[in-house]
């Protein structure tokens, strides 16, 4: 796939992935949204859900479809009407108090059986059952079962025409149905909740490790600093001290002295140099810095994680050299990390790379995230970029998109590198 043009090139992962599983990825988006509606709104579905059992409720009596199962047929109509909307309307309540639910439609079922009006909308009391194995103690599925299963009996008990195991073992299956599903889904929910919870205690335990070790390199470096450094700018204090009085009765003493400052703080340049390149984090020979090609397995990490990430290239990959890859590998890095904590679970990213003909490189990295409440605090993250940035010349800008697009964009110039 390409974009803008024959110079633009889309990853071949997130090309392969948008053509083998786009369904996919589409219902796990739609998914996602609904569910996160359905945490702000939850009354919203839940007077959906109401009122669309209600409505096949009243269809089936005024269709006259409950007819074909009656076992009374003369059931007066205000009593039917009833028993429709008594076996529904709970309903509405049924994740937030499904056991008081299931109270409320239990004499309704027991009217319904003991007419023998035999209504399918006592069907739904499954429905309650499978909420409660889900929210509720387990204890108390015991009350739940002997509810529904007084119905059960009294129906079969006024009404069978045939044995035990025709009339009721059928629907106590689909009691132990509900009640099986119930806990494997919050089974599933506990054990999603217990990881989530796991992972957000190692994120505490790495952020703590990374401090530790953050204060045990600066007290290092702030040895090793006081050693080297302050040696040799001793050393070359006392020379100069030395030089200055050698200079008016022995030249040559002084000249020596001259020669050796100059060796001693080439010395302390050097060893300086070296310090400030591990705190510049210049690529070690025995551990290779990240580089452009190494954005692919970054984005297939990110999808890893839950977050749905495609990359695309345009113009024509000039190279560059390994300290602005670093930068822009780092600033996509972070953009995508902050994207990951911050824009929610039903959040998308992009990332375009663009190369232009006079050698300058452009990164641009959006969000389709919920967009901040309030203007987020600046920690290490953005200063780190544009401390990167700035090192080449580059600009960085981040903010939310403009509307009526939702989520965050990163915007990345670095220009052409000045010729030496």
């Amino acid at each position: 796939m390409t974009t803008d043009g024959p110079a633009a090139t889309m990853d071949p992962v997130a090309a392969h992935d948008r053509t083998t599983e786009p369904l996919t990825h589409h219902v796990h988006r739609v998914l996602r949204r609904i569910r996160a509606f359905d945490r702000r709104h939850p009354l919203v579905w839940d007077a959906h859900f109401t009122a669309f059992w209600a409505t096949a409720a009243l269809i089936d009596y005024f269709g006259g479809g409950w007819l074909t199962v009656t076992h009374n047929s003369h059931t007066p109509g205000w009593l039917a009407l009833t028993l429709c909307l008594g076996l529904t309307a709970p309903l509405l309540k049924r994740r937030d108090h499904p056991l008081p639910v299931l109270l409320a439609m239990t004499p309704f079922s027991l009217v319904n059986a003991w007419t023998g009006a035999n209504f399918q909308a006592t069907e739904l009391a499954y429905l309650a059952v499978f909420h409660i194995a889900l929210r509720s103690p387990l204890k108390a599925l015991w009350p739940a079962t002997a509810l529904v299963s007084a119905s059960i009996v009294l129906m079969s008990a006024r009404h069978g025409q045939a044995s035990w195991d025709q009339e009721i073992a059928p629907r106590l299956m689909l009691l132990a149905l509900a009640i099986a599903i119930g806990i494997a889904v919050r089974t599933r929910r506990d054990y999603t909740e217990a990881l989530e919870d796991r992972a957000r205690r190692l994120e505490i335990e790495r952020d703590q490790q990374a401090r530790l070790a953050t204060a045990a390199e600066r007290a290092r470096i702030a040895r090793e600093m006081h050693d080297i450094i302050g040696h040799n700018l001793s050393v070359i204090t006392s020379l100069a001290d030395g030089g200055r009085y050698a200079a008016a009765k022995s030249p040559d003493r002084a000249a020596e002295a001259l020669h050796a400052i100059g060796t001693t703080s080439r010395q302390a340049l050097s060893e300086l140099r070296r310090l400030l390149d591990i705190l510049d984090d210049t690529p070690d020979s025995t551990e290779p810095q990240p580089t452009l090609t190494d954005l692919t397995p970054l984005v297939e990490g990110v999808r890893t994680a839950g977050l749905p990430t495609t990359l695309t290239t345009q113009g024509t990959p000039t190279p560059l050299p390994p300290g602005r890859q670093l930068t822009v590998y780092r600033v996509i890095q972070e953009a995508l990390t902050n994207t990951l904590k911050h824009a929610g679970p039903e959040a998308t990213a992009h990332i375009t790379l663009v190369y232009d003909d006079q050698g300058a490189v452009t990164a641009t990295i959006t969000d389709t995230g919920r967009p901040p409440t309030r203007p987020p605090a600046e920690g290490h993250g953005l200063p780190g970029m544009r401390e990167r940035t700035s090192l080449y010349g580059g600009t960085l800008e981040a903010g939310p998109r403009p509307r009526p697009d939702r989520g965050w964009r990163v915007h990345l110039h670095l220009p052409k590198e000045p010729a030496q």
